[in-house]
């Protein structure tokens, strides 16, 4: 069985992480897969946009810890080894994706399969969507960028509560707390609602949509010289764009603009 099912169609790369026999949960190969493609895609100037998801009843469930637990009975000296050679460069690569990225998260996303999805740009869900920090659940600390995005998403205190007490977040409170950012009444409609707004995203100004992703990063971590630092150069590199010249030019003609993505 293929573990990750990639399908590429008008300009949107659908990522369909593929054991649902096992919740998708994350093996390493499944792991080296996501990693591998996600770097693949960065530099792939026909993907404009990124849709999330998960085969069967569940997104992800996080780590495989099948898998795990036989590291640890082999008496392996670093058996979270995966954190650095894994999870670290898939969170850098969904965090840093120069195009928009669209979780649809139908079912329960929890541990690394919550941090997944919580690196996605939009995350939309269902009646059947949940979110677990586990990790404490396993005597673990958190990983997979979750107290990095976390704390972004839902505030100091509330990812203090999430992450500690590890108790679910149905999809109700997840789109009171902005887990969600947009929640359907049927799950069937999910991964529907995701790819509608993945060929919007897919259609416009995406060297545009990656500069605003940028600045945002440097804004949340840095100072406000840092952050002017970096709209200069975002919109340096904007205005050299095809996209800019041409939307302008649109616009000054009362015409709808076509973006390329160049």
């Amino acid at each position: 069985m293929t573990v990750l099912l990639v399908d590429t169609a008008d300009g949107v790369a659908t990522l369909t992480l593929n054991r649902p026999e096992s919740l998708n949960s994350l093996s390493v190969e499944l792991k080296v897969a996501l990693r591998d493609t996600l770097n693949d895609l960065a530099d792939d100037p026909s993907v404009r946009a990124i849709v999330l998801t998960g085969a069967g009843r569940a997104f992800c469930v996080g780590q495989d810890l099948r898998e795990h637990t036989a590291m640890l009975d082999s008496g392996s000296p670093t058996p979270l080894s995966t954190v650095r050679e894994h999870y670290n460069p898939i969170v850098r690569r969904l965090a840093e994706m120069p195009k928009p990225v669209v979780a649809a998260v139908r079912g329960m996303a929890a541990g690394a399969g919550a941090g997944l999805a919580f690196l996605a740009d939009f995350r939309i869900g269902g009646p059947s969507t949940g979110f677990l920090m586990a990790f404490a659940n396993v005597g673990l600390a958190t990983d997979t960028g979750s107290s990095w995005t976390l704390t972004r998403l839902v505030g100091h205190a509330k990812a203090i509560e999430l992450a500690i007490l590890a108790r679910p977040v149905d999809a109700a409170e997840a789109s009171r707390l902005g887990l969600l950012t947009t929640l359907v009444e049927d799950d069937d409609a999910i991964i529907g609602t995701a790819h509608a707004l993945a060929a919007r995203l897919a259609a416009g100004p995406t060297i545009a949509y990656g500069q605003i992703k940028r600045e945002l990063l440097v804004a949340e971590s840095g100072t406000l010289a840092e952050a002017l630092e970096a709209e200069a150069e975002a919109q340096a590199i904007c205005g050299a764009t095809a996209d800019h010249t041409d939307s302008v030019a649109a616009f000054i003609a009362k015409q709808r603009p076509v973006f390329n993505g160049r």
